[in-house]
């Protein structure tokens, strides 16, 4: 017997169906992801953040999405739903379906667990980088004070920096943000032996 080869969906398809879903779907290759739950620590520190960086940015010519806003990477198809953004100037859409899907972050943030850690820092970023606009790419780890921030250089090299002293604070450099690890990871409850690492 031969397998019968799945259907490949085209993105309008994708997006059609994801207008009237009561839950979120990544989009790659002509197949639909959908979305785990995240966990407490995770919302937390994610809301922590949208609050944090949202209030520095007020007033000023960039602004935050929340894990709400799709993104498409044009370069691959990609459809994703990063955790934060943050889009200076004005927003580009694509629309389709009556759907409007943002091309154009300049910093895009994830909040990673111990299970998505691999996959943030390689496929995700890997598709990340495609993106023209995109300047930083910053990992939050939600079981301890932990930050990984990607710098992208004039050469299109990435510079990283690790923010990891619980007393000490992370910056951007794409936006004038500075903000104290310990209000990030204010009212997270973190694990007591984070050993398994960011």
């Amino acid at each position: 017997m031969t397998a019968v080869p799945k259907k490949k969906l085209t993105e309008a398809e994708y997006l059609a169906i994801e207008r009237d879903a009561e839950f979120k779907s990544e989009f790659y290759n002509g197949e639909m992801f959908a979305m785990a739950g995240a966990s407490r620590q995770h919302n937390e520190l994610k809301e922590n953040l949208s609050i944090e960086i949202g209030s520095r940015l007020k007033g000023g010519p960039c602004r935050t999405y929340s894990a709400d806003q799709r993104v498409k990477v044009e370069r691959t198809g990609l459809y994703t739903y990063p955790d934060l953004l943050i889009v200076c100037g004005p927003p580009e859409f694509e629309l389709m379906e009556g759907i409007a899907t943002l091309l154009n972050p300049q910093v895009v943030i994830e909040v990673m667990s111990p299970a998505s850690s691999a996959n943030d820092r390689g496929r995700k970023f890997h598709q990340f980088r495609k993106l023209p606009s995109l300047r930083e790419y910053v990992l939050f780890a939600e079981n301890q004070p932990y930050v990984e921030r990607f710098v992208r250089r004039s050469d299109e090299t990435w510079l990283m920096t690790i923010f990891d002293d619980p007393a000490g604070a992370f910056s951007l450099v794409t936006v004038p943000v500075t903000i104290p690890l310990a209000d990030v990871y204010r009212g997270v409850e973190l694990p007591t032996d984070p050993s398994q690492g960011p």
